[in-house]
């Protein structure tokens, strides 16, 4: 007999920094999966026999998304998800909510909003001028605190400021996307760097100015500490020619595979995202990429901004300072590097700590379990 039908929606199917949400999807085993959503974007692979959009790419079909996401209607979408008989919708970011809610009432199922970072912490006035489907979400934010069965949390912190935003404290629940633990694997043949690791993108949010400045400092003690840096985005160019100025040892590369970025976390010895809250109010949910890297027996250095401490402990798998406290960055980054009974120690934590309350396949069971208690209450 096949698994019952599950929506994954989300806008955009479905960029490369959000593999997350097709590790989770994949690796469910009582539900099979259909990701829908409103275009196509490049970035990750989906089976396209359980793939659907609105938008397929030509004028028809960017009008058509228009009118999906002001009206909620998308009359060919609706049939083609109608036969699936899903037993519910998930829709990932508190955005991508709002645009399935119409669609999730029409087809009468119940409905799960994942909240990740931005679309809970953003500004009222940012939403405005985002985007079309950031000023619907305002619209319909009222009509969604009412008619979501459950909405998840990807950390305390963004419980919190969903709750002071007057989402209903009893229909929200945290819970962490897991990693995979058997991919996120270190191998203890390679010889680890004197390197500090960067992964993400180059926006204000992560905070890469503040690892460039510290790594200056980091390097007047010992020019011998590169700083390596993956990723790519609208600063770039400006963080390049900061570091081409004060920056002894550094490398750009770029976007890079997950295979590739592994095979960096195995061998740096320090992983440092120094994320901060963007004048949009845009910061870190949870920051799923710092689970990474502990998996991979990397200990980390960062800001303690958003829901970064619940992914990474203090004094045990890292070190996490005030927000834009650059000097205190360079300043344990040195520590951690100078100390390799402590580099170990939190080495040795982090990787325990990651497969004991983030792996993936936990995680899924609980999550699986969520879905069933949902279905049940709406029967």
């Amino acid at each position: 007999m096949l698994n019952p039908a599950l929506v994954i929606f989300n806008g955009r199917l479905l960029p490369f920094s959000e593999t997350f949400i097709r590790a989770q999807a994949e690796g469910l085993k009582t539900f099979t999966p259909y990701y829908v959503g409103c275009r196509f974007v490049r970035g990750l692979s989906l089976p396209p026999e359980r793939t659907l959009v609105v938008n397929n790419g030509n004028f028809i079909g960017k009008a058509k998304e228009g009118i999906f996401k002001s009206l909620g209607i998308a009359p060919q979408l609706y049939q083609q998800v109608k036969q699936l008989h899903p037993k519910m919708i998930h829709a990932h970011f508190g955005v991508c909510g709002a645009l399935a809610l119409p669609f999730a009432r029409k087809l009468q199922v119940p409905l799960i909003v994942t909240f990740h970072g931005i679309d809970a912490t953003m500004t009222d006035e940012y939403a405005r001028k985002d985007s079309l489907s950031t000023r619907v979400y305002l619209h319909r934010r009222e009509s969604l605190k009412r008619d979501t069965q459950l909405f998840v949390a990807v950390s305390n912190f963004l419980k919190s400021t969903l709750v002071n935003q007057g989402f209903p404290a009893n229909r929200i629940i945290v819970h962490n996307i897991g990693i995979d633990t058997e991919l996120f694997q270190p191998d203890m043949t390679v010889h680890r760097e004197p390197i500090v690791l960067f992964v993400g993108r180059l926006v204000e949010k992560k905070g890469c100015e503040y690892l460039i400045k510290a790594m200056s400092e980091v390097q007047t003690v010992n020019p011998e500490i590169e700083l390596v840096v993956i990723g790519d985005g609208e600063l770039r160019k400006s963080l390049e020619t900061k570091a081409k100025l004060t920056l002894k040892k550094y490398r750009f590369l770029g976007i890079q595979t997950p295979k590739v970025v592994r095979n960096w976390m195995n061998k740096a010895k320090v992983f440092c995202v120094p994320s901060i809250r963007a004048k949009s109010g845009d910061c870190e949910g949870f920051g799923l990429v710092f689970t990474e890297a502990q998996a991979m027996g990397l200990p980390v250095v960062s800001f303690a901004s958003g829901g970064i401490p619940e992914a990474v402990a203090h004094n045990q798998t890292g070190f996490i300072v005030e927000e834009k406290d650059w000097q205190a960055l360079g300043e344990n980054i040195l520590q951690l590097l100078d100390d390799p009974n402590l580099w170990q120690i939190f080495s040795e934590t982090g990787y325990q700590r990651v497969r004991e309350r983030f792996d993936l396949h936990k995680q899924n069971q609980a999550l699986e379990e969520i879905y069933q208690n949902v279905i049940k209450s709406t029967c």
